[in-house]
């Protein structure tokens, strides 16, 4: 088994996700970018570790704005896994959607 067929278990997030940033994620030709948006890039904040951040790639359009601050966010099938960069292990994560948590009670 190789460790890029390994799919980490999406708990080591944590409980909760707050979504801080929203970037574009581009298509890339023989190792450059190219102008081409393929989807975006949800960065969030995972209070349950210390606040460490991790882009969650969705293809095709944007769903959510970026929030002034954050906003708690729940993604829908949502995988994280490892994948090589400059000889370095890297950790990546994708999904199918992205929604926000209703607080409210």
């Amino acid at each position: 088994m190789k460790i890029t067929d390994l799919i980490i278990d999406k708990s080591s997030l944590g409980k909760r996700l707050w979504l801080v940033e929203v970037v574009p994620a581009y298509e890339y030709k023989d190792g450059k970018r190219t102008d081409n948006i393929t989807g975006y890039r949800y960065i969030v904040a995972m209070p349950d570790r210390g606040l460490e951040k991790i882009g969650i790639k969705i293809e095709g359009k944007q769903i959510i704005e970026a929030p002034e601050g954050f906003v708690e966010v729940t993604f829908t099938d949502l995988e994280i896994f490892i994948y090589w960069s400059n000889g370095q292990p890297q950790i990546g994560a994708r999904a199918k959607s992205i929604s926000l948590v209703n607080t409210k009670s």
